[in-house]
């Protein structure tokens, strides 16, 4: 067994040439199974309760500085969600106003086919976990802005499978 612990601290974060803080989040997800056991072409997504309330949102926090923009994804995945996957192309660069601290951010979102869902995870105590269709997902995850990144997953998705 591998004990995981979240990183905490601002000394290795990174910002910006203007200042805003450098955040990075994944959307994780699966391919549903019919019932006889073969995958689907519909998906789900993982989302996590937010620390300070049950606001739901995808997996992010900060890039830092020892650690590439999809490493950051990963660990953050691990940390706060529990899972483990492929990281994949990015979705896109989004810049957006923290309203609970007023602070400019730029934030990258990724892809993450979950590979492995982990029983015990380091933010387990402080978060919930839920698998979603889309429309749910869409429906209650409180950032705008990764709402523009899981309809650019669905919209690179769906283009895959025709």
């Amino acid at each position: 067994m591998v004990c995981l612990v979240s990183r905490t601290g601002r000394h290795l974060q990174r910002y910006d040439n203007l200042g805003r803080r450098q955040v990075v989040g994944c959307i994780p997800y699966r391919f549903k199974c019919s019932s006889d056991g073969a995958i689907s072409g519909e998906f789900e997504v993982l989302l996590i309760s937010s620390q300070k309330c049950q606001k739901m949102m995808f997996p992010k926090g900060g890039w830092e500085l020892d650690e590439s923009r999809e490493e950051a994804a990963l660990r953050e995945s691990i940390e706060e969600a529990g899972v483990v996957g492929n990281v994949e192309c990015e979705l896109g660069k989004w810049y957006f106003i923290s309203k609970s601290h007023g602070t400019f951010y730029e934030g990258h979102m990724f892809p993450l086919l979950v590979e492995e869902e982990l029983d015990f995870w380091p933010e387990q105590n402080v978060r919930k976990r839920a698998w979603m269709d889309v429309k749910e997902a869409r429906d209650v995850c409180q950032h705008w802005w990764m709402k523009e990144a899981l309809d650019i997953l669905v919209e690179r998705l769906s283009s895959f499978q025709q």
